[in-house]
């Protein structure tokens, strides 16, 4: 059974989410594991999941001869990556970083254009039409600059124009939640970064 399958066989099996398997130099193997969505809760995963994915993936892998050095279990983070459509629905109406496979340049408003050599974007996503029968998405933004701490704003000051730019998940090289740190109490949506190391 391939390595990939074996994993998310054991995170599923338990109850989780897999999210993202990573090999890395010098023998790390690094699965990201999730609570499985459920709409209106707000599940977390924390040291506890990854010590219990931790145990049973230790004994599986050894079980089927899996070659690795350490194993680390961990949550996504507020840095979460988005992959599949179940992903982008979940996570419908964050604030989300993506980086397209190709440049990409459109008028997205009266009089601002989108650079024609610009694949970074960050914005709300937002569900879109449906291009031709395939599901569709869009990431609206304004390129206005952040209000610092304490700075006064003119109430005369004019908002810089919302913009919108439609995609696909086949257009999509890698997108992310926005790893925003809010210090003012407000709960944030995504898992906090949990991580549980164990050497094989």
């Amino acid at each position: 059974m391939a390595l990939q399958e074996t994993i998310d066989q054991t995170v599923t099996g338990l109850g989780y989410e897999l999210v993202e398997i990573e090999r890395t130099g010098g023998g790390l193997l690094r699965v990201t594991i999730d609570m499985p969505y459920v709409a209106g809760a707000e599940q977390f995963i924390n040291a506890e999941d990854c010590e219990k994915v931790t145990r049973q993936l230790q004994f599986v892998l050894e079980v089927e001869g899996a070659e690795y050095a350490r194993l680390e279990v961990s949550s996504p983070g507020i840095d979460r990556p988005l992959r599949s459509e179940k992903d982008f629905e979940r996570f419908a109406g964050e604030l989300i970083d993506i980086t397209l496979k190709a440049p990409i340049g459109v008028v997205a408003s009266a009089g601002s254009a989108v650079s024609a050599n610009r694949k970074k974007f960050r914005g709300t996503l937002e569900r879109a039409e449906p291009q031709g029968g395939v599901p569709a998405w869009q990431i609206v933004w304004s390129d206005e600059p952040a209000v610092k701490p304490g700075q006064k704003v003119s109430k005369k000051r004019v908002p810089a124009p919302l913009q919108a730019l439609g995609f696909t998940l086949d257009e999509v090289h890698q997108a992310r939640l926005a790893p925003v740190v809010d210090f003012k109490g407000r709960k944030p949506k995504t898992g906090s970064a949990a991580a549980v190391q164990a050497d094989e």
